[in-house]
């Protein structure tokens, strides 16, 4: 499907995040109370019902490791690597890899391990998100940082010219302080590019202001670097 070069990506995820994917089996419903309710449903699950479904997808290795990584079955995926190291790099059909899954679900160490498996830092999907974008949409701040520590293109865009600090700026209740955290992680990237716009015409800076309760990071950041010798800038 084509879009047109002003597509604001962060208003599809605003008006139709219900129906965006977050891998083959679970939707991201936009809501918080449902996502939260969704986290407490998952971990409701009984170890039978994990070995249920792993048996479903028994004949199916390249589906089962997607949903491994999501659901954190580090067990699973070493089982599975070890039999087929290519695995690593398998993808549904949005081109989301185990490392995506990981990365949103906020699984450090299965994000870990795929990594060591020799995983790409930073795959893309059909839209262009890299499995830092994953990780900093929904604020999985150590798996960011573990992401960072590998290579991630902190300046990577989408399709729709998002940076994962759009996407951080874009968030931030002030009851989740992982935002706060995120958005530091980021903004002390030494080779970020903060003035980056989307397709939209908007930096990152932009949207916080209107959208996050954390906006005077940049503020902060922006005064550090006035002040710096022009050397060090």
């Amino acid at each position: 499907m084509d879009f047109p070069d002003d597509f604001n990506q962060l208003e599809l995820l605003n008006t139709h995040g219900h129906l965006i994917p977050r891998g083959a089996s679970s939707l991201w419903t936009g809501s918080k109370d449902e996502e939260e309710e969704m986290e407490n449903e998952d971990e409701a699950r009984s170890e039978e019902w994990y070995l249920h479904k792993e048996e479903t997808l028994k004949d199916k290795p390249a589906e089962l490791i997607l949903w491994a990584a999501e659901n954190n079955r580090l067990s699973t995926v070493h089982r599975l690597l070890a039999a087929e190291a290519s695995l690593v790099h398998s993808c549904d059909e949005d081109a989301y890899t185990p490392l995506h899954r990981a990365a949103y679900s906020g699984h450090v160490d299965m994000a870990s391990a795929l990594l060591s498996a020799g995983s790409k830092v930073n795959p893309r999907t059909v839209d262009g998100w890299t499995p830092l974008h994953s990780a900093c949409r929904w604020a999985r701040v150590h798996v960011a940082t573990l992401l960072l520590r590998h290579g991630a293109n902190v300046n990577a865009q989408t399709n729709g010219g998002l940076t994962a600090l759009h996407l951080a700026a874009s968030h931030g209740g002030s009851s989740k302080t992982d935002w706060r955290h995120t958005l530091e992680l980021l903004l002390s990237q030494r080779h970020l590019k903060a003035g980056l716009r989307s397709s939209s015409g908007e930096s990152a800076c932009e949207l916080s202001r209107r959208n996050s309760p954390y906006h005077f990071l940049f503020e902060m950041v922006e005064d550090c670097a006035s002040v710096l010798p022009i050397s060090q800038v």
